[in-house]
């Protein structure tokens, strides 16, 4: 298990801006993904849920979740990527193995799982 640093965060609005207009985006009914390549030698990461999602209790136990999910499974990731999580609907009653395969099919659709 990793643990997730705050410097491994995307933090400001221009950094999630940037992977929004230049990153390409994979989604599936429980999250969108959207990955952009950088030049560095780790990754970065973001979470959103938007205000359609419910209130603030809801909208943090989605992101919980998300992050959960990545950081059991951020060691089979490639490095230098900037990657942003964003929570969809079907989330709100989903639990982790369910998450966990929507994240992992949208890995393996964007093609960022190492070979090793």
């Amino acid at each position: 298990m990793f643990k997730l640093a705050k410097c491994d965060h995307l933090s400001k609005n221009i950094q999630f801006q940037t992977v929004y207009k230049s990153g390409k985006s994979y989604a599936n009914r429980m999250m969108v993904l959207y990955v952009r390549h950088n030049d560095l030698a780790g990754r970065k990461v973001g979470f959103a849920a938007g205000k359609k999602l419910g209130n603030a209790v809801v909208r943090n136990r989605i992101k919980r979740l998300m992050r959960e999910v990545y950081r059991h499974h951020q060691g089979k990731l490639i490095p230098g990527l900037d990657l942003i999580l964003v929570g969809r609907q079907s989330m709100i009653d989903a639990g982790y193995k369910e998450a966990e395969k929507a994240f992992l099919a949208l890995c393996l659709k964007a093609d960022i799982i190492s070979k090793n």
